[in-house]
């Protein structure tokens, strides 16, 4: 049996005590906009280490960085598939406002045949 939380904390290249806000990112073309000025990066939500695909439905736009943070919980994601502590995963985007850049990614990830799941959560902004 396993059951834990892991939260992923990041600042990214935020000056002291300024704190990211994307309330005014409000569509997929404002999100286009500040990635072609290399403020944000994409990401897809669900890995495609697990079939997960680069469409517009499992993408999302993220501060420069948070792309390295979901990589190393995918890495995990992956291991515990081989150790067949998982079998099941489920990734939501949570948003504020009518922002169009997630404020948080939060995962849940399971065996259907064992208990415990494994809850990591990702702060974007």
């Amino acid at each position: 049996m396993f059951a834990f939380v892991l939260c992923i904390f990041g600042v990214f290249a935020v000056q002291a005590g300024e704190k990211l806000d994307f309330s005014d990112i409000t569509s997929r073309e404002k999100a286009e906009a500040l990635f072609a000025q290399g403020k944000v990066e994409k990401i897809t939500l669900f890995p495609r280490e697990f079939g997960g695909q680069e469409t517009p439905l499992n993408t999302v736009f993220v501060p420069i960085g948070v792309g390295d943070a979901k990589n190393k919980v995918t890495g995990m994601l992956v291991r515990y598939v081989s150790d067949g502590l998982i079998n099941k995963l489920v990734v939501e985007p949570e948003y504020k406002g009518d922002s169009f850049i997630p404020s948080r990614i939060k995962m849940r990830a399971w065996h259907t045949e064992q208990k415990g799941e494994f809850t990591p959560s990702i702060e974007v902004w």
